[in-house]
């Protein structure tokens, strides 16, 4: 029967009893008669002592025979001692890279352009296994809540937020692109299931070079009807990373201690101000103006640094942004400014959202005021001439929010196989 590496380091029933390993060879060492290899599987690695033999490359597919013993020396304080190895599928090249001494820091182009070994590293694993469990909390917070996951299409006919930055393709002669976003399909599921979410790949076909910016991501979008204001959008998604943090401490124990950083407390109540008032903040206290109709990445970081300050909070969500920084369909309030916000979570925003307008007639408008061609959004529109009711909703940046809760230097490394504007391999 066989045995994973963490149930041998974490049974003490196990210490004198034979089992069974598979795993890779993820360290090997040879100190003559005695010789060591650190065996990983699924749930970690442990060390394996081997006497004669000769050990096969790293990486090598293999399982082991043998018996638990203490050893006060051995990662963990366990090791096993092997009566038999067997390979099951040997190394026949060195790893392009050495997966067991992996940094980020360190040739980050190597590691993505060998993104296909790196990846079985024991950092860059647990980046997304922790990742994988925030999407699985947030399916489940908003399963309990009444929401219904959509799945909509990812070629469209124009572009949810309008500007330059689409992937064209030619899609049987007609012009059509990548989506950017599931927006106007989740408004449309509002009409059909009130609450709705997903899931998926967004594109956009930006020209950045930033550690903080990926042409492909994960987009967690939800969307919902019958909401009193913008207010109730925060305050969702206050809720959810209040239920999802402490589960990902709890779920992802291992994961955290083997990238040496503190699991992410829950929030409780995240501050809120309005865009004038951020910026205002930013100026008086650190004497930066911030450029443009938005907060740019260094006024970020220094609201970020002042709320930390002022309120010990990770969080903070900045609301009232101008017409001018927003999509066609977020709903306008008084002096040109609209019901929408932005997530800053450590320095980095890693959430849109806000309420939509919800009746046609404003819709075609702010579509026209903003040179936009209102029969490209024909099927779209007709959804607010059949009773839309007030709705709002949010996407967050799994790779961003991951990024930030653990510390990742980089968004690429928080995506198996990331997409910039330079890399469409591997």
């Amino acid at each position: 029967m066989r045995t994973l590496a963490r149930e041998v380091l974490s049974s003490p029933a196990l210490i004198g009893e034979e089992v069974t390993l598979n795993g890779w060879v993820h360290f090997r060492r040879d100190l003559g008669g005695i010789k060591f290899i650190i065996l990983r599987d699924r749930s970690g690695t442990v060390q394996c002592v081997i006497s004669g033999g000769t050990l096969p490359l790293p990486e090598s597919c293999v399982s082991v025979l043998g018996v638990v013993s203490t050893n006060e020396r051995a990662p963990g304080g366990v090791e096993v001692r092997v009566t038999a190895l067997t390979i099951i599928t040997a190394a026949t090249l060195p790893a392009p890279v050495e997966v067991a001494k992996e940094e980020w820091r360190a040739n980050p182009e190597t590691l993505l352009d060998y993104r296909y070994v790196s990846l079985r590293g024991l950092k860059e694993r647990a980046v997304l296994r922790v990742q994988a469990e925030f999407v699985r909390g947030f399916r489940d917070f908003l399963t309990a809540d009444g929401f219904t996951e959509i799945f909509t299409p990812k070629i469209v006919s124009a572009g949810a937020e309008g500007g330059a930055n689409l992937f064209k393709l030619d899609y049987f002669g007609v012009e059509a692109y990548l989506a950017q976003s599931p927006q106007v399909y989740k408004q449309i599921m509002v009409g059909v299931y009130e609450r709705v979410f997903e899931t998926a790949p967004v594109y956009r076909a930006e020209q950045h070079a930033t550690p903080r910016h990926l042409n492909e991501y994960l987009s967690l979008d939800l969307e919902f009807g019958f909401i009193s204001g913008v207010e109730d959008v925060m305050d969702l998604e206050e809720r959810l990373l209040n239920q999802v943090f402490p589960q990902l401490a709890e779920r992802c124990r291992a994961e955290f201690e083997t990238l040496n950083v503190k699991p992410p407390a829950a929030p409780g109540r995240i501050p809120r101000l309005p865009l004038a008032e951020a910026r205002a903040l930013v100026e008086s206290r650190y004497g930066y103006q911030v450029g443009g109709k938005d907060l740019d990445p260094e006024g970020e970081r220094l609201l970020s640094r002042a709320i930390l300050e002022d309120t010990g909070n990770d969080f903070v969500f900045v609301t009232a942004y101008p017409k001018a920084a927003r999509p066609f369909y977020a709903h306008p309030d008084e002096n040109g400014l609209t019901r929408s916000f932005d997530l800053i979570y450590r320095g980095l925003e890693v959430t849109t959202g806000g309420q939509r307008i919800h009746e046609y007639e404003p819709l075609v408008r702010s579509l026209t005021e903003r040179g936009m061609n209102p029969a490209g959004f024909g099927g779209y529109l007709e959804v607010f001439q059949h009773g839309m009711p007030p709705h709002g909703g949010l996407a967050i940046g799994a790779e961003r929010i991951t990024a930030k809760m653990l510390g990742v230097p980089n968004v690429r490394y928080a995506r198996a196989f990331p997409r910039d504007r330079h890399r469409l391999t591997p």
